[in-house]
């Protein structure tokens, strides 16, 4: 692919050597304040895969914020460390940026880092957590250890800094009038809170000199306001861009509040949806290159931004997180061969609420040596394999046992790969999952996989292609909620939310009366069944004994998912139970309970009744082969193992497909 994605460009006097550039994107995988050797792989992987320069997640360049997850840049007792993961990235022809950002007020929970400073003393939006106004001498100091570290940083072999002024955090809280009520010359007027930001970028000027990049990640249209809208952004961008100091700049939306999950646009969504915002502030960036970002996943996306003068670079973080071969696959016309992200944001739940390392849903190998188009060592053993189970656990197994040189048999129900992620598939946000089971079903056949479709494989049919090794990939069945009566059960009656949507296949007129579905799941894909629901019904409840919805899952996913729903018209009941009585649904008719307090509701017109419960292992041929075949080697995977997430089905097909040349 010949195109202008794959041509140079020079930034502050440093020639980088294509447009696609790495946004930055939080590991977790330093460790007290150091640069560990899995982070040195993640970023150096990047650069190997084709990007031409390196964000990094967020360092800490002051004493002042020493935050035990972060990499220290202000300390000389790390600049060894730093030097290896400059000449890491730089080696591969990449350019290293570090990002300089500062929480300030933001933080996810309340009654956390009760230190926390800002412009003003102000609460957070998300947290309610109370900072201190920062001093005059606290900014000051702060732009120099800022720009102290930028020198060292340069010292040891980056090629510049980022800046993030968005998302929330301290920059954007200065540069917000919902946040920033100051009197001094850090506040009022645009010039006064873009005060602390432009000194900031002298002083790394003047530190580090002309050939040095220095960007900026601005905020745009962050959902308040009394904040920072579109307006906003085109009076503060010419204050922030004269006098080409800066390198480059990008946008983002949203904000640390009710619209934090706008800075990661997800799938359900249109892609590039900052396309147009994009376009209005280019014209006010006096010449400053742009970097466009959001929701880019496809290189020919990628290159129409770049061909229509929509912008200089393409800042992809979740697509190179899903592969970081995506430039090389893309120069080379194997665009097909991508593993692409699904705006899922999996990433951003492992590292902020689980506090686990970065991890993706299509890359099970994220930050490992070979994780580059990676394929697997051929075994030095040829094993028969027989894999059970055609969803995402088994066919990531499938292709990599044969990939390795194994002969590998593939049993599965269905007619077609895929298992529930099909089915997911085909509600709101799944039209991204087909491609975890596309390239997986592609791989496979490459590899040479025997798919046998379309019937339930039992014990005699496993045994009879005489398996050295077998791997159970069977998932998981919804039970039956606590209380429900076996009449209501029998004939499905009452069914479950996969046997609900299965029957509605096909239909596309609206149905008349109410769709109740009881949630013990609080997944993404039954809030999806939901959107599906409110588009075939009239009327949707969700009833769920918890005192919340999507509990369980990552902050950014929790609040796009609950504000579709109201946008929807999906009524909410929490702390609320159904009465399973067969005689009131014969008359259409539900009873609802509160799970702590006394008295009933009535939801009248009751179409359809379902539910979305924990689910139970369907294991039943491990117990049978153990007894038929003791000394066969079994592995289970995905559901069949635990019933839990994509990410976890993808992660231990993968681990059991490397595994089968051991086993």
């Amino acid at each position: 692919m010949a195109d202008l994605l794959f041509s140079p460009i020079e930034l502050s006097g440093i020639p980088l050597r294509n447009r696609i550039v790495h946004a930055s994107m939080t590991t977790r995988m330093s460790a007290q304040g150091g640069v560990t050797d899995p982070q040195l792989r993640y970023f150096a992987n990047r650069a190997r895969g084709g990007a031409a320069m390196i964000v990094t997640e967020p360092l800490t360049l002051s004493p002042l914020q020493d935050v035990p997850h972060k990499t220290r840049a202000w300390d000389d007792a790390h600049m060894p460390a730093l030097q290896r993961l400059a000449q890491a990235v730089e080696q591969h022809g990449a350019r290293l940026v570090a990002q300089i950002q500062d929480s300030g007020r933001a933080r996810h929970m309340a009654g956390k880092h009760l230190a926390a400073w800002a412009p003003s003393a102000l609460p957070d939006d998300l947290s309610w957590s109370m900072p201190r106004e920062m001093r005059v001498d606290e900014i000051h100091q702060l732009t120099e250890d800022f720009a102290a570290s930028a020198h060292r940083l340069q010292r040891c072999g980056f090629s510049g800094v980022e800046l993030s002024c968005g998302h929330g955090h301290l920059f954007h809280q200065f540069l917000s009038p919902r946040s920033n009520r100051r009197e001094d010359a850090y506040g009022g007027s645009w010039e006064g809170r873009t005060r602390f930001i432009r000194e900031l970028v002298q002083a790394i000027r003047s530190t580090c000199g002309s050939r040095f990049i220095v960007g900026l990640k601005l905020p745009a249209e962050d959902g308040y306001a009394d904040s920072i809208t579109l307006d906003a952004a085109v009076a503060f961008t010419p204050w922030l861009t004269a006098g080409g100091a800066v390198s480059y700049v990008a946008f983002a939306q949203g904000t640390h509040g009710a619209t934090l999950d706008r800075h990661l646009p997800d799938r359900f969504g249109p892609r590039e949806p900052w396309r147009e915002m994009q376009r209005r502030l280019r014209p006010h960036l006096q010449g400053v290159p742009l970097m466009a970002l959001g929701r880019i996943a496809d290189p020919a996306q990628a290159s129409a931004l770049l061909e229509g003068g929509e912008a200089e670079l393409v800042g992809l973080g979740r697509t190179l997180v899903a592969d970081p071969a995506w430039p090389l696959k893309a120069a080379s016309g194997r665009a097909h061969d991508i593993r692409y992200c699904l705006s899922c944001n999996t990433c951003w739940e492992s590292i902020i609420t689980r506090s686990q390392t970065l991890a993706c849903v299509n890359n099970p190998r994220v930050a490992q040596p070979d994780e580059v188009d990676f394929r697997p060592a051929r075994s030095p053993r040829t094993r028969r394999v027989v894999v059970v189970g055609g969803g995402l656990a088994g066919l990531e197994a499938a292709w990599v046992a044969a990939d390795a040189g194994h002969t590998v048999h593939l049993l599965m129900r269905g007619a077609e790969p895929g298992g529930q992620a099909r089915a997911r598939s085909l509600l709101p946000g799944g039209e991204e999952v087909s491609s975890i089971y596309d390239y997986q079903t592609t791989a496979a056949q490459r590899a040479g996989v025997v798919f046998e479709t379309g019937r339930e494989a039992g014990v005699d049919d496993i045994l009879a292609r005489r398996p050295d090794h077998v791997v159970l990939a069977t998932g998981a069945t919804m039970t039956a909620p606590p209380g429900m009566p076996q009449a209501l059960q029998a004939d499905a009656l009452v069914p479950d939310l996969r046997q609900a949507l299965q029957a509605l296949q096909g239909v596309r007129s609206r149905q008349p009366g109410t769709a109740v579905l009881f949630d013990m799941d609080h997944s993404e894909g039954t809030y999806a069944a939901a959107l599906h629901l409110r588009a075939l019904f009239g009327r949707v409840v969700l009833l769920t004994p918890r005192p919340g919805f999507a509990d369980d899952m990552a902050l950014v996913t929790r609040q796009t998912l609950l504000r579709r729903l109201a946008q929807a018209g999906v009524e909410l009941w929490p702390l609320s139970e159904p009465v399973w009585d067969l005689a009131d649904l014969e008359k259409a008719r539900l009873r609802v309970r509160h799970v702590y307090a006394d008295g009933l509701r009535e939801i009248d017109e009751v179409a359809l009744l379902t539910y979305s419960t924990p689910r139970r292992r369907n294991d039943a041929l491990l117990q049978a082969l153990q007894q038929r075949a003791p000394g066969l080697s079994v592995t289970c995977v995905g559901d069949c193992l635990s019933p839990r997430d994509m990410l976890a089905a993808t992660a231990e097909g993968h681990a059991a497909g490397l595994a089968t040349g051991a086993a």
